[in-house]
């Protein structure tokens, strides 16, 4: 922790994160750009394998995920709390051709699921369970990815890590969530991927890095028991 970083003061960040969000899908449309990140290349290949049809996005931002999923043949539903970014999505997906396999909904994640149970054969959420979520908001919204899930389902996840250099960096609002730049994260510790694989099969734990900082993310790939 430097001298700058403060925990525990500042306002409570969930409730400031969506208009956050939502200003910076306006102001730079595509900010992503249009190629799939690397944990999206990986789940396709998983969920390929597994035989899935299906995918849930959790998170999906402006679409480079969720376009590529569909351009690899799933049928999608993409879901985010900014509609900036989901306009964007769904333009791309007329674009591109791929209208016909991409739905999209505004859904804040501290809300149950708005979907029926066992009804995708596959979860994908690249840095969206490290947003601005408790740890108990954490717990039940895995607990709600494994209610739709259906029996042998993959959820791929991924979350920034207490590794990560901005852990402990800028306004600390306690429950392992800290503000830079405006953006609030939970650093993850492994005992909390631990815990939210209670009940499920644990495939896998990656360590990878991405970006120009670079931010230190753990990739999740855990199974729905049969």
């Amino acid at each position: 922790m430097t001298e700058h970083a403060v925990a525990g003061e500042g306002p409570e960040p969930a409730g400031t994160q969506r208009a956050h969000w939502q200003q910076t899908y306006a102001a730079h449309p595509g900010m992503y750009g249009e190629q799939p990140s690397d944990p999206a290349r990986h789940a396709a290949a998983v969920f390929h394998a597994a035989g899935a049809r299906d995918v849930l996005e959790l998170g999906a931002g402006h679409g480079r995920d969720a376009l590529y999923f569909a351009r690899e043949g799933f049928t999608v539903r993409a879901a985010d709390f900014a509609v900036s970014g989901l306009e964007q999505l769904a333009a791309a997906a007329r674009r591109q051709g791929v209208a016909d396999r991409v739905t999209v909904s505004v859904l804040d994640v501290r809300e149950p699921l708005p979907l029926p149970d066992a009804c995708t054969d596959a979860v994908f959420a690249h840095m969206l369970l490290c947003m601005a979520l408790s740890t108990a908001e954490i717990h039940a919204l895995t607990a709600e990815v494994r209610r739709v899930l259906r029996p042998g389902g993959t959820f791929v996840y991924t979350v920034r890590h207490t590794g990560d250099a901005h852990f402990g960096e800028g306004l600390g609002h306690g429950d392992g969530i800290w503000e830079h730049g405006g953006f609030a994260v939970h650093f993850f510790g492994r005992e909390l991927v631990d815990d939210l694989a209670a009940g499920w099969h644990l495939e896998e734990v990656h360590a990878f890095e991405e970006g120009a900082l670079p931010r230190r993310l753990w990739r999740v790939t855990q199974t729905r028991p049969r």
